[in-house]
C-alpha cells in the first residue's frame, strides 16, 4: 500500500493529501507564485482549495507569515482564479 503524502493548510491547520491542496511558493528571487506542478523551487505553503479559506488567508496574513514575505493582492486573485477554474 502506498503512503499518501499529507500536507497542512496554513489557514485551517487541517491535514489533507497533497492533491487536495494548492501550493504557493516564494521563489529564491522572492516572487510569489501559484505552483500547479508542486515542484517549483523555493519555500512552499499549502492552502485548501476553497475561496473562503483564501479570503481568510488574505485577511489574517497567513500566507505572508508562512512564506515570510508580503503577498500581493494579484497573487490572491490568481489563487481564487485557479480554484474557480480548476
Amino acid at each position: 500500500m502506498k503512503k499518501i503524502p499529507l500536507r497542512k493548510c496554513v489557514v485551517t491547520q487541517e491535514q489533507f493529501p497533497k492533491k487536495e491542496l494548492l501550493r504557493i511558493v516564494k521563489t529564491p528571487e522572492n516572487e510569489v507564485k501559484v505552483d500547479l506542478t508542486g515542484r517549483l523551487n523555493g519555500r512552499g505553503a499549502y492552502l485548501k482549495k476553497d475561496v473562503n479559506v483564501v479570503e481568510i488567508a488574505r485577511k489574517k496574513g497567513s500566507l505572508d507569515k508562512a512564506l515570510e514575505v508580503k503577498v500581493s493582492e494579484e497573487v490572491y486573485d490568481e489563487i481564487i482564479n485557479v480554484i474557480n477554474h480548476g
